[in-house]
């Protein structure tokens, strides 16, 4: 009701007045036409979002600026660029394993392949706002396009993988599949800078990964960026059902401000793409959205259009630019479709024959974009596209032909390096038991050490009287019995070890 003009006694009669209001979104005195046109564009086009129940006025002034004032700007040509590559790439890798390896599982990113260009514009605009490092957690879909075309996993790797050629590297999860595994990268993004990327393996428990993402990226924050946690970026890749059906997230939410826990913000990405193994989404939660649960954090949240990779690249910088200015977590709702079941052996029609009968038809986001550029900005944008597909399509081939590509460089951290230092067991450390045993003053120390309290502190009447009893050990030791049961114990003990 509030979006209706008669809410602010206002009319059609109104709407060629001018308003001082036009200030307080940037356009200066404009007509109400004008403002209310501006305002759609921001909130009611291929955008929503939500921020109402948060009570930090800093915070919505802040998303108040960012949707009136920065999101409507165009983005330059070299960011459309960009996109287009990305989403090139995201698109032509899933048709060329569908190609190649078809019936095959892969999970396939394909109705999302967006993802990739709002992956891309997250490290890229991270990296500029001083993240160092980049942690991610995703399940299966999608994942081994992530891992081509996000952490730059080779080419030549993933295919050998299909294949069933490859040696399994189990430094990031062990005995696991192909779209299980995880990888760490560096890459060096536009604007030169390097950034450090990390995705955890996971799974096929979906949300399992969201603790181990974030218990990774505190502990990294704590040990090598001194508690700075604006240097590392915890990234968790949803699913539409698993984000509202499994109670972890809630867990994980409801600890991300505890001060044992806060690892300065998480990113949430949700691929939605409006359905579970099979059911619809009316059928599937009684919220609203799959991202309800975020306002019980005051987390904002970004519902946006898949298609429109634009508008999806815009809230990923929103998001980021947010979450270092306040340390807070912060949802992007991604709004996609799947174009094949479950996974590519499963055949979506028999649960769902109406909804594929439209996908079947729908043009990827790759197309809609290329359609986009040719009428608004560049007619001769269709040729480009065709280039960039094949020479792409090309180099593919070449990797399955097996032309070595070089691997990314990476290079282990602090922590990384001390585990590595590690002894590892072999088969004669099991024929005799290691020696365990510590001498008695080793103990004597181990033992006063546990039973001793600081000086000057006043017990509860209940614990003194167990100090008067001689159970608990204070630094005067409390009476004789306390000192003669602790030498009685320790003789006892040192007397059992060989």
């Amino acid at each position: 009701a509030n979006l209706d003009l008669g809410f602010f006694g206002l009319s059609e009669a109104d709407m060629d007045a001018g308003f001082y209001a036009g200030n307080l979104i940037g356009l200066g005195t404009v007509t109400l036409r004008e403002i209310q046109s501006h305002l759609i564009k921001c909130y009611a086009n291929h955008v929503g979002i939500e921020f109402k129940y948060i009570s930090s006025q800093e915070k919505i002034n802040f998303l108040t600026d960012e949707m009136e004032t920065k999101f409507p700007r165009p983005l330059s040509l070299d960011k459309k660029t960009r996109i287009l590559e990305k989403l090139n790439q995201g698109v032509i890798f899933e048709k060329f394993l569908h190609t190649k390896y078809i019936g095959q599982k892969r999970f396939s990113l394909e109705g999302g392949e967006t993802t990739i260009a709002a992956l891309d514009a997250m490290i890229n605009i991270a990296s500029d706002q001083g993240v160092q490092e980049v942690v991610i957690g995703m399940a299966h879909r999608g994942r081994l396009n992530v891992l081509a075309n996000i952490m730059g996993k080779t080419y030549e790797h993933i295919f050998s993988e299909f294949e069933g050629k490859s040696k399994p590297d189990q430094t990031m999860g062990s005995g696991d599949v192909k779209y299980h595994l995880g990888y760490g990268s560096e890459v060096v993004t536009p604007s030169g800078k390097s950034i450090s990327l990390k995705l955890m393996p996971n799974p096929s428990h979906l949300e399992a990964v969201d603790p181990v993402v974030l218990g990774f990226s505190r502990a990294k924050a704590d040990a090598m960026y001194a508690s700075q946690y604006d240097s590392i970026l915890p990234v968790l890749i949803h699913g539409d059902a698993s984000i509202a059906g499994q109670g972890i997230v809630y867990e994980i939410l409801q600890m991300s401000g505890l001060d044992g826990y806060s690892t300065g913000g998480t990113i949430h990405f949700v691929i939605n793409n409006q359905i579970g193994f099979t059911t619809d989404f009316e059928d599937a939660r009684t919220a609203d959205y799959c991202t309800s649960l975020a306002a019980m954090v005051h987390a904002p949240v970004m519902h946006v259009n898949g298609d429109d990779p634009e508008a999806v690249v815009k809230c990923m910088e929103i998001a980021i630019r947010y979450r270092q200015q306040f340390n807070s977590d912060v949802f992007i709702d991604m709004v996609c479709y799947r174009k094949h079941g479950h996974n590519e052996g499963d055949d979506p029609k028999f649960t769902q024959p109406h909804l594929y009968s439209i996908i079947e038809k729908h043009p990827n986001p790759r197309e809609n974009y290329v359609a986009h550029l040719q009428k608004h900005e560049n007619p001769e944008i269709q040729s480009m596209a065709k280039d960039m597909e094949k020479k792409f399509w090309s180099d593919l081939q070449e990797r399955l032909d097996e032309v070595k590509q070089h691997p990314l460089p990476y290079h282990y951290q602090a922590p990384e390096l001390v585990w590595k230092t590690m002894k590892k067991a072999v088969a004669e450390d099991f024929d005799a038991s290691p020696s365990t045993a510590i001498d008695a003053a080793q103990f004597k120390a181990l033992f006063e050490a546990i039973m001793l309290i600081p000086e000057g502190f006043k017990p509860l009447k209940k614990i003194e009287k167990l100090f008067d009893d001689g159970l608990v050990s204070v630094p005067c030791f409390r009476g004789p019995k306390i000192k003669s049961k602790l030498e009685a114990t320790t003789v006892k003990f040192t007397a059992a070890v060989p």
